[in-house]
Parts: C-alpha cells; structure tokens; sequence
C-alpha cells in the first residue's frame, strides 16, 4: 500500500509499505479522510517525544472496514463505515483504573506511537471504531477526533446558560469549540489574528470578532479558553476574566514555555484554571454532534488532497492556510 511516511525528524515521504493485517481483536480500515493536526507537524520535527521512527502519521481519520480479526468485538463487518478513536490506553495503570486513561501512564496512540492513517489502510482495535450513519461522509468522520477533544474540553471547563466565554484561536479547535460552548447556552466571543477565519465565527454565531483581546469592548467574562498554546494569548486570556473566572488551557504550548499569571489573583478572585488533553469517552458524542448537525462542518472542512501530496498538505498547514486540511487517500469514498 501507498503510506506517507517521516522517515526521521525533518524527512518524509510517500512510499510503500506493506498491507496491514487485523490484530485478532482488530479490524483493517480503508482510510478514506485524515486530517491534520499540530500533533502531526510536532511528530513530523521531532517535538513529539513518544513518537518512534520511520511512522505513518495520521490520528484523525474515517474510513471502511475491509477485514475482521476472529475476535474482534462489536459485530463490525467488511463494508461498514468508521470514525476511529485513536486513543491506545494500557487498562491497567492508575490513572486508567481511575477512569482517566486520557491521562494513561503507558499512553499511545494510532498515528502518534504507532503507524496511522495517512496510508490507503490501517490496522486499529475493533473497540476503537465508532459507526457512521450513510449521511456522515468520510471528510466528516475524520473531524470526529478534533470534535471529541473539544467535547472533552467543554466538560472540563463548564457552562452556564448565559456565560460570557471568550475563545483565542479560531483554527479548527476553537471554531468547535465555540459551537459547542453556544450549544450549551453560552454567549462566545473569538479572538483570532486571521480575519477569514474570524468570518467564519462570525457566520457560526460569534458574539463578537477581534484581532486582539484588548479590541473587545468589555473584557470582563466568565471564562476564557486558550486554544493557541501562545504564552502571551493565555496571559491576555487570563486577563480578560471577571472575578470568579475560569480559564481553560486547550491549546498545545511548548514544553519548555512559561506564562506568568498572578497568584494573589487567582487566590483573591477565585480563578480557576484547568487544562484539557485529547479524548475521554467523548467519541460517541461527537459522532452523534455531526451526525444530527448541530455542530456545522462545511465551514471548516477547507481543503482536501490526495495522498501523494501529503508533503504540500502538511506545508499548508504549517502556513496557516484554509481551517480543517484533510488528506484523501480513497478518492472515491
């Protein structure tokens, strides 16, 4: 089969490798839409430390059942479309056993620690595959992940009907989680540097648009969700909150970042502060999220390309082009 392969830090390619069996308690899927993450761009310098090398990328995917291990659970057949989660939980660590296997201490994932999905197949566990209704196509499966890891987020963080929230970053995380967060009641501002993309909040529902916190008319909300990782923006999303606040670090910073937020307010003005990693039975959810429509998906699904131009998908995305960049590697699905 064709796969993108990062052979090493820096250096990939799309070239053969061969065709994925099912695991006994697995199933083999024909991919038929990846997207990608800034997961992917880390693994693909270097900056992702559990990722091993050469790797197959690819977490964010949809695709069609072509094989069935003799003891794979949940009756799936050859034939049946699937969003897949790509969590890889141990079981039996303390935080598993806690019911925090996002947290896993032996924590792995398809496309982030083993070969993912950027390939035509791939191998994953049977318990992992989450049925499509006919009317969720591929594109739309494959934003099931980016959807779940907000469903997570949102759960962390909290909402009242009626909250002022703000939302700093609208690529594809940020974009979902202001459905999410207006779905359950809550009144969303959204900060972003890309006046597109803040048209396309603006057309989702945005309360209000702006380049720069500091644009806002009324910094003063319930709470804030950081989905940049950008130390400067979390501290300005700090700074926005009212007395009583809540603040949400969703984005994915660097290790080695710092921000600096004042203790005596957190103290004084009872600032929580929480964070969110990935999916925590949250997959079923988003699936039933796109599948019934309330969370809208042709703004974000941008672009698409076949999957002997991975290397171009994956610049576009380091550019900041388009909002959701999805590799396609079965063209007709």
């Amino acid at each position: 089969m064709r796969a993108a392969i990062i052979t090493e830090p820096g250096s990939l390619t799309v070239g053969d490798r061969p065709d994925p069996t099912p695991a006994p308690d697995g199933v083999v899927v024909r991919v038929g839409a990846c997207g990608i993450c800034g997961t992917d761009l880390h693994i693909a310098d270097g900056e992702f430390p559990p990722s091993p090398y050469p790797l197959v990328p690819g977490h964010e995917f949809a695709g069609t059942v072509t094989a069935v291990g003799e003891r794979a659970p949940g009756g799936l057949r050859p034939g049946d479309r699937v969003a897949v989660d790509p969590s890889l939980f141990c079981g039996h660590c303390e935080y598993c056993r806690a019911g925090r296997g996002n947290l896993c201490a032996n924590w792995g994932a398809i496309g982030d620690t083993v070969d993912g999905a950027f390939a035509e197949y791939v191998s994953v566990p049977a318990a992992n595959c989450y049925r499509m209704p006919d009317s969720m196509s591929m594109r739309e499966g494959a934003l099931v992940e980016p959807l779940s890891c907000a469903v997570h987020g949102v759960r962390r963080i909290g909402v009242e009907v009626g909250e002022r929230f703000l939302v700093v970053g609208a690529g594809t995380m940020g974009l979902l989680l202001q459905q999410l967060l207006q779905h359950s009641g809550a009144r969303v501002s959204v900060v972003d540097r890309n006046t597109r993309r803040l048209e396309i909040a603006a057309e989702l529902g945005a309360h209000a648009t702006a380049t720069d916190v500091s644009e806002l008319d009324a910094a003063d909300f319930d709470a804030a969700v950081d989905v940049t990782g950008a130390p400067q923006a979390i501290e300005a999303a700090f700074t926005s909150l009212r007395r009583g606040g809540r603040l949400l670090i969703f984005g994915v910073a660097d290790e080695a970042a710092r921000v600096s937020l004042s203790p005596f307010r957190i103290y004084n003005d009872e600032i929580t502060v929480v964070g969110s990693m990935a999916v925590l039975n949250s997959f079923g959810e988003a699936v039933d999220l796109i599948a019934s429509g309330v969370v809208r998906t042709e703004l974000l699904l941008t672009d698409a390309l076949p999957l002997e131009k991975f290397p171009e998908a994956l610049a576009m995305m380091r550019s900041g082009a388009g909002v959701k960049i999805q590799v396609v590697p079965d063209e007709s699905a």
